[in-house]
């Protein structure tokens, strides 16, 4: 039995000290992917390199029941000003293990041994999932091709993401 697609509700954040809207390659590559896809949309926007006020916009976009996904680019390096890793962890319930390691594999494809440098990380919160990735563009296409379309794809197997959506909150519920 084949499966209909499902779209989820992406919200996409661009952490940076320099870039704005007209000058977000990595947030418009995030978004150009996710929409071609099938998918929605949900909330966009850029902030700077500051762990309290990321951690406060993950939150909010957990606690929205319009936002499934939530994607940041931007501040997952080695340089002091990169706290983006640090501001998801602030948040995360749960982290996906695996989603840093399989990047990392993805990445020493393309870069070779300069994967080592990204700290990109995956997790759960409030029923969300949340995913940090670098703030290149190249990186974005190479983190949504190889990993995020398909397991954000309900059609995907032997399993993905969106099946278990509307159970990563169950511990939440009343019995």
């Amino acid at each position: 039995m084949d499966r209909d697609f499902i779209p989820v509700r992406i919200a996409v954040l661009t952490v940076s000290d320099s870039r704005d809207a007209a000058s977000d390659r990595s947030g418009d590559t995030l978004v150009e992917r996710l929409e071609a896809a099938g998918h929605v949309l949900a909330a966009r926007d850029i902030l700077r390199d500051d762990r309290a006020a990321i951690a406060e916009k993950l939150r909010g976009w957990c606690a929205d029941p319009q936002i499934d996904v939530v994607i940041s680019t931007g501040g997952t390096g080695l340089t002091g000003r990169d706290v983006t890793v640090e501001a998801h962890r602030d948040v995360y319930e749960k982290e996906i293990d695996a989603f840093g390691t399989v990047f990392t594999i993805v990445s020493m494809n393309k870069i070779g041994t300069s994967a080592v440098q990204s700290r990109a990380t995956g997790g759960v919160a409030q029923g969300t999932y949340l995913f940090a990735l670098p703030g290149s563009p190249g990186a974005c296409r190479d983190a949504w091709d190889e990993i995020l379309e398909r397991q954000l794809d309900y059609r995907h197997k032997p399993c993905n993401f969106v099946e278990i959506l509307p159970r990563l909150d169950e511990h939440l519920r009343r019995k």
